[in-house]
C-alpha cells in the first residue's frame, strides 16, 4: 500500500513541484491551498505524513500543527516556511514537528526529510505493537520430533506469502508461531499486527479490523486507522478467529479475494497488501457443521495448515522449557538464577498440562517467586491438578506426603469452586468464605487461578 503525503501551500506552484517530486518516489499525493483545506483533508483521508507550510491564509500553519496533533498525534508534520526564524522552528518543534524546512525547498532534502520521517513513523508503531518483546520471545523452546518437524515447517512457509491456518489448543504457543513465521518472512522489516477476535466485542470488531469515518458510529470522534490498515505490507495475526461473527467472516473472506475494504460507514476502497495468519483453539470442521464457520473463509484460510501440538505429547520439552523460564523470571526479578531438581522436574513430567506451556510458565514465574531458596523441589510446587469439585478434591487429597501440600490442595480447590460458584467475582467471593479480598487476591495469584478461568469453568 503507497504511503499518502498531504502537501499544505498557499502557492500552487509548489504544491505541483512537490506532487510531481513526491509522486516519482512513489507515494500517493494530496494537496491543499489553505489551513482549513488541509484539516478536512486530514479528517477525510488520514494521510501518513503532512508537509505543512507556516503562512497560510486563514488559520495558519501553527494552529493547523496544534489541531493535527490534538487529534492524530502519529502523523508526523513536517514545516516548511520561505521566513523561516529560529523562532518559528523552535515553537513548531515544541508543538510537535518532525523537522523545519526553508524556502527555496532542496527537493532532495525534501525527499530524505519525508523518507526518515515516515521510517521512524513505522518503526515506532512497530515497537508499539511488538511490546520490546526480546528475541527469544519468537523462538520456539524444544528439540522433541514434533516440535522439530514443526521448526521445519516453519522455515519452509515463512518465505513464501501463503495464508496460514494455526491450530492448537490454549497455551500451546500459536502466536509464538505466527512471530516466528513473520520474524523469518520477507516482511519482517514491516509491522506484525496482532488482533484477539475473542476478547474485542461483535459490535467493535468490523472497526477494529477495518477502522471508521469519524461520526459512523456513537462515540466515533475521529476517524480510525483499522488493523489492516495498520498492518500493511506486513502481517496481521488474526487469533481465536473462529469467535468472529459470521457477518465479520463474510467481510474477511471480501478482504482476502478483493484485496481491498471499506472503513465503518465509508465510502472508499482501500488496498491493501497484508499476509493474514489465523489461529484456533477449535475444530473448524465441527463449527462449519454447526453453522458457526463459514466454509469458504476456512478454505481460504486453509492454504497451508499448521498443528501446535500440547505439551502432554511432547514431554521431552519440558526440562528445556523449565529452564528457559527459571532463567528468564529469575532475570526479571533480579535475583540469582535458581536451579530445579530431579524430584520437582519428575512430577512435571507426571502432569498432563491442561493449559499447556502458558500454564507451565505461569507455574515456574510463581516458584521462582515464592521460592526462597536457590532450589526448587517437589515439594514446594503447589497441586496441578485441574479444577476439580470439593468432594473429589478431599479424597485425594489425603493422598499427599504432607500436611502442607494436602492442605494447599483442598485450599485451591475451595477457592477455585467457590470462584465458579460466584462467576469469578473476586468481592463476593471473599465475603462469602471470610477472607479480606486482598488476601483472596494473592491466594488466586499464588494458585495459578488467574491464568485457569477457562480450564475451571
Amino acid at each position: 500500500m503507497y504511503k499518502t503525503i498531504l502537501v499544505v501551500d498557499d502557492e500552487e506552484s509548489i504544491c505541483q513541484v512537490l506532487e510531481g517530486i513526491l509522486s516519482d518516489e512513489g507515494y500517493d499525493v494530496l494537496t491543499a491551498t489553505s489551513g482549513e483545506e488541509c484539516i478536512e483533508i486530514v479528517d477525510n483521508e488520514l494521510p501518513d505524513l503532512v508537509l505543512l507550510d507556516i503562512w497560510l491564509p486563514g488559520i495558519d500553519g501553527i494552529e493547523v500543527l496544534t489541531q493535527i496533533k490534538a487529534k492524530y498525534a502519529q502523523i508526523p508534520v513536517i514545516m516548511i516556511s520561505g521566513h523561516g526564524t529560529i523562532e518559528s522552528a523552535v515553537k513548531s518543534t515544541k508543538l510537535g514537528a518532525f523537522d523545519f524546512i526553508e524556502k527555496p525547498l532542496s527537493l532532495s532534502k525534501v525527499v530524505l526529510t519525508v523518507d526518515h520521517a515516515l521510517n521512524l513513523a513505522r518503526l515506532e508503531e512497530e515497537n508499539k505493537l511488538l511490546k520490546d518483546k526480546t528475541v527469544h520471545d519468537y523462538e520456539l523452546t524444544g528439540s522433541s520430533s514434533l516440535i522439530t518437524e514443526l521448526k521445519e515447517m516453519i522455515q519452509i512457509i515463512s518465505p513464501t506469502n501463503a495464508w496460514i491456518l494455526i491450530m492448537g489448543e490454549n497455551g500451546t504457543g500459536k502466536e509464538l508461531v505466527a512471530r516466528s513465521i513473520h520474524r523469518l518472512s520477507k516482511r519482517v522489516a514491516n509491522p506484525f499486527v496482532e488482533v484477539n477476535c475473542a476478547a474485542i466485542p461483535e459490535e467493535l470488531i468490523e472497526s477494529e479490523l477495518f477502522g471508521h469515518e469519524k461520526g459512523s458510529f456513537t462515540g466515533a470522534t475521529a476517524k480510525k486507522r483499522g488493523k489492516f490498515d495498520l498492518a500493511s505490507e506486513g502481517t496481521l495475526f488474526l487469533d481465536e478467529v473462529a469467535d468472529m461473527s459470521l457477518k465479520a467472516q463474510a467481510k474477511i473472506l471480501r478482504i482476502l479475494q478483493e484485496k481491498k475494504f471499506e472503513r465503518v460507514g465509508g465510502t472508499k476502497f482501500i488496498d491493501t497488501d497484508v499476509r493474514v495468519i489465523a489461529a484456533t483453539n477449535k475444530d473448524l470442521e465441527k463449527e462449519m457443521e454447526e453453522g458457526r464457520f463459514r466454509q469458504d473463509l476456512y478454505y481460504r484460510l486453509h492454504v497451508i495448515p499448521l498443528v501446535v501440538p500440547p505439551l502432554r505429547e511432547r514431554k521431552e520439552d519440558i526440562a528445556d522449557l523449565v529452564g528457559l523460564f527459571i532463567k528468564e523470571f529469575s532475570q526479571k526479578e533480579g535475583i540469582p538464577t535458581k536451579q530445579i531438581d530431579d524430584t520437582a522436574l519428575e512430577v512435571f513430567m507426571q502432569h498432563n498440562w491442561p493449559g499447556n506451556v502458558r500454564e507451565l510458565k505461569n507455574v515456574i514465574e510463581r516458584l521462582v517467586i515464592t521460592v526462597p531458596l536457590d532450589i526448587i523441589t517437589a515439594d514446594d510446587i503447589p497441586p496441578l491438578e485441574k479444577g476439580v469439585t470439593v468432594q473429589n478434591q478431599t479424597d485425594w487429597s489425603l493422598q499427599e506426603r504432607t500436611f502442607r501440600r494436602a492442605k494447599e490442595a483442598f485450599e485451591k480447590s475451595f477457592i477455585a469452586q467457590k470462584l465458579k460458584e460466584n462467576e469469578w467475582n473476586v468481592s463476593k467471593t471473599a465475603k462469602e468464605i471470610g477472607l479480606e479480598r486482598s488476601n483472596l487476591h494473592r491466594k488466586i495469584k499464588a494458585y495459578g487461578l488467574d491464568g485457569q478461568k477457562e480450564l475451571l469453568d
